[in-house]
């Protein structure tokens, strides 16, 4: 479980460079990011999550990661 987890953080770091790097490449990168997060949090709202009696747990922690990824991205300090 402990390497499975520590892929995920990888993966997570990973992403958020990524999001990170085109965002920067934007005219505006605050607007972009604030697009790209309201995306994504609207997939993790309409996804189909089989195999669950119950969803929301899995969901809430999805949007709570999504939030948390985000989170991380400051604006670009004006020095």
């Amino acid at each position: 479980m402990d390497e499975l987890n520590g892929k995920m953080i990888a993966c997570q770091i990973l992403i958020t460079g990524l999001i990170a790097r085109v965002a920067n490449e934007q005219r505006d990168p605050l607007a972009f990011l604030t697009d790209f997060r309201d995306e994504i949090r609207a997939v993790v709202n309409g996804v189909n999550i089989a195999g669950l009696d119950n969803s929301d747990r899995v969901r809430s922690a999805a949007r709570q990661t999504v939030d948390e990824l985000f989170s991380l991205m400051k604006p670009p300090s004006s020095d």
